[in-house]
């Protein structure tokens, strides 16, 4: 990959090409968020400031939103994984402003998003156990009011689980 171009940031679409370097940078940090600049630098081929530099840039063209650290949920006692897609009674713009609201809220949300089809939302839920979900279910989503179907499918198994964006599919330029 000589040069890609993203096609978004969190202003719009990227007006600066990254180049091969840039994308090592990513896949780095991707994998190991905790590594010094020093460590990203002597892997990429640069010097410390050039590499500072160019992970700065990135921070503030909005590639790279935040570093975090990933939590092993089920030593955690959190083993319980839900996909629950969600129908609103009457989608109106209210509706769904009040629903996305509240879920913001919701730390057993970890992911939700809209979707197209029979549903309105689909929701990655974390508990820990059926009866949190229960409660999770009866108290919170079902208690708004505005729910007319939630499909709930527990997770058995985990066969894949990754936060690193695909990069060898950025459009080439």
């Amino acid at each position: 990959m000589d040069r890609a171009k993203h096609e978004e940031t969190k202003d719009g679409p990227l007006s600066e090409t990254l180049d091969v370097v840039d994308v090592k940078i990513l896949e780095l940090v991707q994998q190991d968020a905790g590594l010094s600049v020093a460590e990203i630098a002597d892997k990429v081929g640069l010097s410390s400031s050039p590499c500072w530099r160019r992970i700065k840039r990135l921070e503030d063209i909005g590639v790279i939103h935040r570093r975090v650290t990933l939590l092993d949920r089920e030593k955690l006692g959190l083993g319980f994984e839900v996909y629950a897609t969600v129908k609103l009674s009457l989608p109106t713009r209210e509706n769904l402003e009040t629903f996305e609201r509240e879920v913001a809220g919701w730390p057993e949300v970890i992911h939700c998003a809209t979707v197209t089809g029979g549903e309105d939302y689909v929701l990655r839920i974390i508990t820990r156990d059926m009866h949190a979900f229960d409660d999770f279910l009866r108290d919170k989503i079902l208690s708004l009011g505005l729910v007319s179907n939630v499909v709930s499918r527990i997770v058995i198994r985990t066969v894949k689980n990754t936060t690193a964006m695909p990069l060898g599919l950025m459009p080439q330029d």
